[in-house]
C-alpha cells in the first residue's frame, strides 16, 4: 500500500513540472486550436470576423442583409428598360460626362440648401460646410461622390430617381425616336436622365441620402430594377446625397487621381461649391535608426581603452523615407470671375483668367466683360489674343473651341459653330446662361431662338470691343487678324457697316500710316461722290498705275489695295456712308472735268475717230472692244480699262492664280477691254500721223501693237502672245538703233563645225581598250 501511494505522489509531482514548462512551449497545437481564421471553422467568432472583412459601401455583411431584407423592390416598365438601353448605347457619345452630370446635380442640392438657408438657418445645423467630395477606392473598384446638400427623403428617392419611370417616358422616348432633341430642360438639374448616365460606367449605383425632413434611406440600383431601405447604420451623413459607382471592368481608368482632375477641370471647374478629392501624395519625412549593439571589447582591451562618444553621438540618428499622405484636396480653385461685377475685377484677375483657360503663355490684346439681358440672359467675358495661330487661315472655317459654353457654371460645349461665326475664329472667351434649354445629353446646344439670340449678341459685343481699342493697340491686332474683318465683310452682311469701320488700308495720303474710311470720308473733296481706290501687287505698282495719275494730280485720295483678298472684299461692300467705291482701272472714271476740258476732248476726239475705229476694226480687233480718248491719263501714252462689270488686271491675275482654276485660266472669262489712248503724248500724236499718210502703214501697226502691249502690262494684265511680243520689240529696237532689218545673226565658223570622230592612232596608248583577238571556232 505504501508503495502504491509513493507511486502516486511521483506521477502527480511528474505532471505539476511538465504543466509548468507548458508557456515556455511556443506555437503548439492548443494554443492555435479554436482560434484559426482559416475557412475550416464555422464558429461564431470567425463569422463575426467574415462579417468585418466583407463590405460594401461601408456596410458589412449582417448591415447588408439587414438592408436586404428591408428593401422594397421596383421594377421599371417595359418602355423604362428601352430608356436605360438608350441612354446607355446611344444617348452619350461620351462617357466620361457621367461625372459631370453627377456634379452638377449636386451642385443643384447644395443650391436648393443654400437658398432654403436664408429664411431658415437652421437647416444648416447638421453642416454649415457646402461641397462636393470625390473619392475613388480601387480596392473596390468604386467611385464615390458626396455632397452636403438639400438630401432626399424616401419619397424623394422614389420620384426623382424614378421619374423617368413616370407617364412622360413614352413621350420621350417618342422624342427621341423621332430625333426630337427638344426635350424639357426640367429633367436637367434633377436626379432623372442626367443622373442615369452614371451606368455608362457603372453595373451598379448606390445613394445613400438624408433629409433634414427624414431618416436616412438607401437607393441601389443594376438598371434594371431599383430598391429603397432605410439605412441600418443609422445617420451617418448628417445632411446630403453619397453615391456609389462600383464601375465595369472598361470603367476602372475613371479611378485614377489624374483622369478625375482631368475631368473637373474640362466640365466642372466653375462650379459655386468647393470640389475636393481625395487623393494621395509622397512626401519626405525623418524616420529614427535603431543604434547598433555595442561591439564586445577585443582581445587584450579593457572597458578604460574604448573611447568614450561625444554628447552628439548620443543623439538619435534619423534617416529620411518616402511617405504616402492621403488628403483632401481642391479641385476647382478658379472661381468664374465672369460672375462678378466688372468693377470689382482687376486687369491682373483677367490676365490670369485667361492664360489659365486658353492654355495661352501671353497676355490679352483687350477683353470685353459684360451681363446681357432681354430674351435670354447670360454673362460673358470675351477676349482677343494677341497673336493669330499659325494655321487660322489654313484651316479656315474648321471649328475650335475657343468659345466655351457653361450652364449653371457647368461646362456643355466648346463646339465654336454654334456661337460665333468663322471670320471671329480668334475670339476666346466663355458664355454662362442660366437659361439656356439644353438637350437631354447637355452635348449639344439645341438650334432655337435663343442660341441665335446669344450669338447676335456676342458678335455685337466682340465687335464694339475691336471698335474701343487704343489706336496702338488696333495697330498690333490688324497686323494679325486683318484678313478677319475683310472675311468678315464678305460674309456677315448684317454686320457689314459695322466691320467696315475697323477696315484699314494704305492710302495715298500717308506713306506710313494706314487709313479708315471714316478718315477718308472726312478728307473727301468738295462734290466727291466716290471713293477711289486701285489693287496691285504692291503699294508702289499702285503708285505707278496709269489709272491714277490724274486722281492724284487733282489731288483725290485714293485707296491702295495690296492684298489679294481686298478687291473681293470691296465687291462685297458697294458703298460706305452713302460714299460708293470707283474703281481706277474700270470705265466711267468721273474726274469733274470742267466744260472747257470737255469742249476741247471733243474737238480732239473728231481728229482722232477714224484712228480709233482702225485700230478697233482692222489692227486690235481681238484684244479691245473699243478705242476711245482719255483724261485719266497724264505721262502714260494708254491703258487698257476694264469695263464696268469686268475683271481688273489685278483680278483677273488672283483668279487665275487660283489653286483649283481650271488650266490656262479657263475659269476666267476672254473679256475685251477698252482701250483709252492720252491725245497728248507724243506716241499717240505720232500714230495718228502715220495713220493718216497711209491706212496700211506697217509701222503704225507695229506702233499700234507695241502700244497694246505695253498697256497690257501696266494694267496689270498678262500678255497672250509672248513670241510676238518679242518679235515686235526686236524690230522696234533695230529702228531705234538704225540696225538694217534684214541683218542676220552671224556665227563664227568654228562654232558650227561638226565635231569630227577622233581616230584610232589618235586615243593615247592609256585610254586604248585591249581588243582580244577572235580565234576561229577550229582552233578552240
Amino acid at each position: 500500500m505504501k508503495l502504491y501511494l509513493l507511486g502516486l505522489v511521483c506521477l502527480v509531482t511528474l505532471s505539476g513540472l511538465c504543466r509548468a514548462e507548458d508557456p515556455i512551449v511556443e506555437g503548439t497545437v492548443e494554443e492555435d486550436l479554436g482560434k484559426s481564421t482559416i475557412g475550416s471553422k464555422t464558429d461564431d467568432e470567425t463569422v463575426e470576423r467574415e462579417e468585418e472583412a466583407i463590405k460594401l459601401d461601408g456596410m458589412n455583411v449582417a448591415q447588408m442583409k439587414q438592408l436586404r431584407d428591408g428593401a422594397e423592390k421596383h421594377n421599371y416598365q417595359a418602355e423604362v428598360n428601352r430608356m436605360m438601353k438608350l441612354i446607355i448605347n446611344s444617348l452619350y457619345r461620351n462617357k466620361e460626362i457621367f461625372l459631370r452630370e453627377l456634379i452638377s446635380n449636386a451642385s443643384d442640392a447644395l443650391d436648393k440648401i443654400r437658398f432654403l438657408s436664408l429664411t431658415d438657418p437652421s437647416v444648416l445645423s447638421a453642416t454649415a460646410d457646402l461641397k462636393v467630395m470625390i473619392k475613388p477606392d480601387k480596392e473596390n473598384h468604386a467611385l464615390h461622390i458626396i455632397d452636403t446638400g438639400i438630401g432626399m427623403t424616401h419619397d424623394d428617392l422614389v420620384k426623382n430617381l424614378g421619374t423617368i419611370a413616370k407617364s412622360g417616358t413614352s413621350e420621350f422616348l417618342a422624342k427621341m425616336e423621332e430625333g426630337d432633341v427638344e426635350v424639357s430642360s426640367d429633367l436637367i438639374g434633377q436626379f432623372g436622365v442626367g443622373f442615369y448616365s452614371a451606368f455608362l460606367v457603372a453595373d451598379t449605383v448606390m445613394v445613400t441620402s438624408k433629409n433634414n425632413a427624414d431618416e436616412q434611406w438607401v437607393w441601389e440600383s443594376d438598371a434594371n430594377s431599383f430598391t429603397v431601405a432605410k439605412d441600418p447604420r443609422g445617420d451617418t451623413l448628417g445632411r446630403g446625397t453619397h453615391i456609389s459607382l462600383f464601375l465595369k471592368e472598361e470603367a476602372y481608368d475613371f479611378l485614377e487621381e489624374h483622369t478625375i482632375k482631368d475631368l473637373v477641370k474640362k466640365y466642372s471647374q466653375f462650379i459655386n461649391f468647393p470640389i475636393h478629392m481625395w487623393t494621395s501624395r509622397t512626401e519626405k519625412v525623418e524616420e529614427a535608426v535603431e543604434p547598433e549593439a555595442d561591439a564586445p571589447p577585443k582581445e587584450g582591451e579593457t572597458d578604460d581603452d574604448v573611447k568614450v562618444e561625444d554628447e552628439d553621438d548620443e543623439k538619435p540618428k534619423v534617416k529620411m523615407v518616402d511617405k504616402t499622405v492621403y488628403d483632401w484636396e481642391v479641385m476647382n480653385d478658379n472661381k468664374p470671375i465672369w460672375l462678378r461685377s466688372p468693377k470689382e475685377v482687376e486687369d491682373a484677375d483677367y490676365i490670369a483668367f485667361y492664360k489659365s483657360f486658353s492654355k495661352d503663355s501671353d497676355e490679352p490684346l483687350a477683353h470685353v466683360h459684360f451681363t446681357a439681358e432681354g430674351e435670354v440672359t447670360f454673362k460673358s467675358i470675351l477676349f482677343v489674343p494677341k497673336t493669330a495661330a499659325h494655321d487660322l487661315y489654313q484651316d479656315y472655317g474648321k471649328a475650335v473651341d475657343n468659345i466655351k459654353m457653361y450652364v449653371k457654371r457647368v461646362f456643355i460645349t466648346d463646339d465654336f459653330e454654334e456661337m460665333m461665326p468663322k471670320y471671329l475664329a480668334f475670339i476666346k472667351g466663355v458664355v454662362d446662361s442660366d437659361d439656356l434649354p439644353l438637350n437631354v445629353s447637355r452635348e449639344t446646344l439645341q438650334q432655337n431662338k435663343l442660341l441665335r439670340v446669344i450669338k447676335k449678341k456676342l458678335v455685337r459685343k466682340a465687335l464694339d470691343m475691336l471698335k474701343k481699342m487704343s489706336a496702338e493697340d488696333f495697330k498690333k491686332f490688324y497686323k494679325e487678324f486683318g484678313t478677319n474683318i475683310k472675311l468678315g465683310v464678305m460674309e456677315d452682311h448684317s454686320n457689314r457697316n459695322r466691320l467696315a469701320k475697323l477696315l484699314r488700308w494704305q492710302s495715298s495720303h500717308s506713306d506710313e500710316e494706314m487709313t479708315s474710311l471714316e478718315s477718308y470720308v472726312e478728307r473727301m473733296k468738295e462734290k466727291q461722290d466716290h471713293i477711289y481706290f486701285m489693287s496691285g501687287t504692291t503699294r508702289t505698282e499702285c503708285e505707278k498705275s496709269p489709272f491714277v495719275e490724274k486722281l492724284l494730280k487733282k489731288g483725290y485720295e485714293v485707296i491702295y489695295l495690296v492684298d489679294p483678298i481686298d478687291e473681293y472684299c470691296v465687291q462685297n461692300l458697294p458703298e460706305f456712308e452713302g460714299k460708293k467705291f470707283q474703281n481706277a482701272a474700270k470705265e466711267n472714271l468721273n474726274l469733274q472735268d470742267n466744260d472747257k476740258v470737255k469742249e476741247t476732248m471733243e474737238k480732239l476726239g473728231r481728229d482722232y475717230d477714224t484712228m480709233l475705229n482702225w485700230l478697233k476694226e482692222k489692227v486690235l480687233t481681238s484684244g479691245i472692244d473699243k478705242a476711245i480718248l482719255s483724261t485719266r491719263l497724264v505721262e502714260s501714252p494708254c491703258a487698257l480699262v476694264a469695263s464696268q462689270y469686268g475683271y481688273s488686271g489685278n483680278m483677273e491675275r488672283i483668279m487665275k492664280s487660283q489653286a483649283y482654276a481650271k488650266s490656262g485660266g479657263q475659269d476666267v472669262p476672254n473679256q475685251k477691254k477698252i482701250l483709252e489712248l492720252n491725245p497728248f503724248h507724243p506716241l499717240v500724236q505720232e500714230m495718228n500721223k502715220l495713220y493718216k499718210t497711209d491706212e496700211e502703214s506697217e509701222q503704225a501697226k507695229d506702233l499700234a501693237h507695241a502700244l497694246y502691249d505695253t498697256a497690257m502690262l501696266r494694267s496689270g494684265y498678262s500678255l497672250k502672245d509672248t513670241v510676238a511680243f518679242s518679235e515686235r520689240m526686236d524690230k522696234l529696237l533695230r529702228k531705234s538703233y538704225s540696225i538694217d532689218m534684214s541683218a542676220k545673226v552671224e556665227i563664227p565658223a568654228e562654232f558650227e563645225e561638226e565635231e569630227k570622230p577622233v581616230a584610232a592612232e589618235e586615243v593615247p596608248a592609256s585610254e586604248e581598250t585591249p581588243v582580244t583577238e577572235e580565234k576561229p571556232k577550229d582552233e578552240l
